[in-house]
């Protein structure tokens, strides 16, 4: 088979970059090891997606977010961080902005099927779902791809966003830098007694790391972080006992607690490809940057760089140009780089300093965001940041 572009890995990333290309006139190829059934309406895993503007954007562009059921589109009026045993809160809102939220969230498998339904029927584009890539080669002439059954694809270019932990990058040899946090993530739905009231909470304790993030109605997300060994005892509480157990380590902030989804865990690592590009190669997603979620970026930084790879791909095609021009992709490159190596390198050093239960780490910290409240353009950097993402 021949095709200007094979895209691995049909995450948002490489759905949206598939989609941005609709109408271009180039041949795509999108290769998912998940089976077509599970694309087409993939289960709750628990992530709930903190989308900025820019975000919606370009969802609503790629005609996708008219497919979001708007009962499931939470509003993100305020965001809080809060330190240790402490009640103080340095909180950001919209304010100034002529806007009344932050951003929304919304569940990120159902952005997942909204991007597929937009893509699944598009005639350039031709779905291999169910496989895997056992090889990929490419050269100045061209690239080919072979599938686990021994097929081989041959292409004018090769996009991977086959998650942070990338076969394709390592098999195209291209090093990543990884940050292992030592720590397990815990996602699910909880209802409460007392309202949220729309505020996003960061909640850096000593000993765990509890963010709530307000859906509709007297529901959040919770997000637990806990090392690995003391997960799997809270993982093996069941019922009530789970409930309780939420509500404690939340300090009933929000009244009593009652599970009301499925529970997922995830490992907490970050990463970041020392280059985003290679001969007739191009990393998007997470294979390029995977985000401590800490600053809810990881998603919105993987849609605008698929965005921003797509514009590079239109422009050379458009004007005559090899889908691989060099020029091309290493501007997607420069572009990518600066727009997520400054925020992939604070929020690690933001999820490591606030992590830190020394001592002198506790006092420093709640220093800093006493600081921080006191200085307005700060707090409105930091508000730009959630608004827009780059």
């Amino acid at each position: 088979m021949q095709f200007d572009i094979v895209v691995v890995g049909a995450g948002p990333a490489g759905l949206a970059f598939a989609r941005s290309l609709a109408g271009s006139g180039l041949r795509l190829a999108l290769i998912e090891k998940l089976d077509e059934a599970v694309l087409a309406d993939p289960g709750f895993d628990g992530r709930e997606i903190a989308l900025t503007h820019q975000s919606m954007r370009l969802l609503r562009q790629l005609g996708a977010w008219d497919r979001i059921p708007a009962a499931e589109v939470s509003s993100l009026r305020e965001a809080a961080v809060l330190n240790g045993v402490s009640s103080f809160a340095l909180r950001f809102d919209a304010a100034g902005r002529g806007d009344d939220q932050l951003g929304v969230l919304v569940p990120n498998h159902l952005i997942r099927r909204s991007l597929f339904e937009e893509v699944r029927d598009l005639p350039e584009i031709t779905l291999l779902a169910g496989t895997t890539v056992a090889g990929v080669q490419t050269s100045t002439q061209g690239a080919t791809v072979r599938l686990a059954d021994g097929q081989e694809i041959a292409a004018r270019l090769v996009v991977a966003a086959d998650t942070r932990f990338s076969e394709l990058r390592r098999r195209m040899g291209i090093p990543a830098g990884m940050q292992d946090f030592g720590k397990t993530m815990l996602v699910c739905r909880m209802a409460h007694a007392r309202p949220h009231q729309g505020i996003a909470t960061e909640w850096f304790g000593y000993g765990q790391t509890f963010a709530i993030l307000p859906l509709n109605g007297d529901v959040s997300g919770a997000v637990l972080t806990l090392p690995a060994r003391e997960m799997d005892q809270v993982m093996a509480l069941e019922g009530a006992a789970f409930d309780a157990e939420i509500t404690r380590r939340y300090r009933h902030r929000l009244g009593a607690m009652r599970l009301v989804s499925t529970r997922h865990t995830y490992p907490l690592v970050g990463v970041f490809a020392q280059r985003f590009v290679s001969t007739r190669f191009a990393l998007v997603g997470d294979a390029a940057v995977g985000m401590h979620p800490v600053t809810a970026h990881g998603f919105n930084l993987g849609l605008r760089g698929a965005d921003s790879l797509a514009r590079e791909i239109r422009e050379a095609v458009g004007r005559g140009r090899d889908v691989a021009d060099r020029r091309a992709l290493a501007r997607y490159q420069t572009d990518h780089m600066r727009a997520s190596r400054p925020l992939y390198l604070a929020t690690n050093a933001t999820a490591l300093f606030y992590t830190d239960d020394r001592l002198p780490a506790r006092v420093l910290r709640a220093a800093a965001l006493r600081v921080g409240s006191r200085l307005g353009p700060f707090r409105r950097a930091v508000a730009e940041r959630l608004l827009d993402a780059g």
